[in-house]
């Protein structure tokens, strides 16, 4: 079943990537439909991890929600770099960090680890276990509770429902 749900997915996504980088004429439907299945069916085994996406109302509803929040954590870390580069006076201290995920999907940690790096000021330096290494430009709290609370908490509460 795990297996199926990954297929559909991957077809569901390279399909959908199709159609945003072409124009939706019916010919180039079918050949990115028959792209997708042909690409799913030859890549099955790397598309397993799609399996840890979980596909309920619920879980769907906070897809489209952590969207509008990575893009707001986005524009509030943008700002803050920026301020800190315009303004040399504010302080920053730089510093890594430990914090604490809760995720256990290797696909959440993933998405967890990207979110955190494409936010400046922040980069995912290592992942061990339960735990990730972040390199933070203004290090405002070094224990790992509040560095996770800080840097995690906005994003996991989401992931945790999207992939478990």
């Amino acid at each position: 079943m795990r297996k199926a749900k990954s297929a559909f997915l991957g077809v569901i996504i390279l399909f959908a990537i199709w159609v945003m980088l072409t124009d939706t004429s019916r010919q180039e439907l079918i050949f990115g439909g028959a792209t997708a299945l042909l690409i799913a069916a030859l890549f099955h085994s790397r598309l397993t991890v799609l399996g840890d996406i979980r596909l309920n109302p619920k879980s769907l509803l906070y897809m489209v929600i952590y969207v509008f929040v990575f893009l707001w954590e986005l524009l509030k870390s943008n700002i803050d770099v920026a301020l800190r580069v315009i303004n040399p006076r504010l302080p920053i201290n730089p510093g890594i960090v430990k914090v604490k995920t809760s995720l256990k999907s290797p696909l959440g940690r993933a998405v967890l680890a990207n979110s955190i790096t494409l936010t400046p000021g922040t980069l995912t330096v290592e992942m061990k276990n339960d735990y990730f290494y972040i390199h933070w430009i203004d290090v405002t709290s070094d224990d790992i509770e509040g560095a996770t609370k800080a840097i995690v908490s906005h994003f996991e509460k989401y992931l945790e429902t999207i992939f478990g």
